[in-house]
């Protein structure tokens, strides 16, 4: 499996591991409320919000990077330059997550802005692919 892919499959595991202080969070509200969880979420302030917020952005950033990737991958844009954007996206998404949980905002927009870029640079690498490889 290509770097990208890891890097996909990675990004993927990513939304799982921003929801595990969200149930934390969750559990020291008196308990996790698997009834009406995302209710429950709704209620919760400071960390548990910011946790949430944390979890639905990793969704979001997550297709778009995964488009990217496959965008590369079926038009066989390949190359260390198209790795790199999966890595810096991957630690991006990383730095994003320890930021939002420690209400480093202006930095949390700044890793954001770097994963965003990278998701972006890597649907329109195709068209640039002779300068990539």
């Amino acid at each position: 499996m290509s770097i990208p892919f890891w890097c996909v499959f990675i990004s993927a595991l990513l939304i799982y591991v921003a929801r595990m202080p969200v149930a934390k969070a969750m559990k020291e509200q008196g308990g996790y409320d698997n009834h009406l969880p995302r209710q429950q979420q709704a209620q919760l302030t400071g960390f548990g919000a910011r946790a949430v917020a944390a979890h639905q952005n990793s969704f979001e950033a997550f297709i778009l990077f995964a488009v990217g990737v496959l965008m590369a991958h079926t038009t066989q844009t390949a190359g260390w330059l198209i790795d790199a954007f999966a890595i810096i996206f991957l630690i991006a998404r990383i730095l994003y997550l320890l930021c939002y949980w420690a209400d480093q905002a202006w930095q949390r927009s700044l890793v954001w802005l770097v994963g965003l870029v990278c998701s972006l640079l890597l649907m329109v690498s195709p068209t640039f692919r002779t300068i990539l490889l």
